[in-house]
């Protein structure tokens, strides 16, 4: 039995078609898995738990279906799903995890986070995570119309496209040595994260000890996961093994 991460499929109610490959996904999976682990950014936009489109059913119904096989599924919300909370998490069969989050992978001390945290050189995203994240303004935004909350989003996107437009590649990625800083704060030698869309496998050193930050990618083009037994870590993904 295998443990699966996954990240960044950017499910819209616009995108039929990923919405069925990723319960495609799930359903072939669901023989071989014991743990499935979901880092941030499985929506492409969420405006609230009680604003759930329809076209997301049948994935729902498919997490509930791994959760009454017996398997543990664990949600992280992202940079783009973040007001996602603990209701839909109950309702998807899911245990939502708190933004960095310290696991046992098969004997090795793994941190989870979904990375835009590491992303400490774009210096424009972290102020706007810093008052996106602030509960008395998602709670009045989830006491807006749903019409409002929809504009709103729409607005932000909308600017983060414009600034992504004359951002460096560079700075949209993760700083190394904040990654190391915080690997050293949790005192592990494995990190598993998303977001940056740039799956690959790093090794580094991390209080002169081997470690690895294990990088997930987007499902924007094909299926991307991590697979982990207690014989190895396979990153599958048509970038990482083309």
């Amino acid at each position: 039995m295998t443990t699966l991460f996954i990240s960044d499929l950017h499910l819209s109610p616009a995108d039929s078609a990923r919405i069925q490959l990723t319960v495609n996904f799930l359903k072939t999976q669901c023989s071989n898995i014991k743990e499935l682990y979901i880092l941030g950014d499985l929506f492409n936009t969420w405006l609230g738990d009680d604003i759930v489109p329809e076209e997301f059913e049948p994935l729902i119904d498919q997490l509930q279906q791994l959760h009454q096989a017996g398997i543990k599924t664990y949600l992280m919300v992202g940079n783009r799903d973040f007001m996602m909370g603990k209701h839909f998490a109950q309702r998807a069969g899911c245990k939502l995890l708190d933004d960095s989050c310290i696991i046992d992978l098969y004997g090795i001390k793994t941190l989870l986070l979904h990375g835009d945290t590491l992303c400490i050189d774009d210096k424009a995203y972290q102020r706007y995570r810093l008052w996106s994240r602030n509960k008395l303004l998602q709670w009045c935004f989830l006491h807006l119309s749903a019409n409002y909350r929809q504009g709103i989003s729409d607005k932000i996107k909308q600017k983060s496209r414009e600034q992504k437009a004359h951002k460096s590649a560079m700075i949209m990625d993760v700083n190394q040595e904040e990654v190391c800083r915080v690997m050293k704060q949790f005192d592990v030698t494995q990190l598993i994260h998303g977001h940056t869309h740039r799956p690959a496998i790093h090794s580094l050193v991390v209080n002169n000890q081997q470690a690895k930050r294990i990088v997930l990618g987007d499902w924007e083009s094909e299926i991307s996961y991590l697979q982990c037994d207690e014989h190895e870590t396979q990153l599958i993904d048509h970038r990482v093994y083309s």
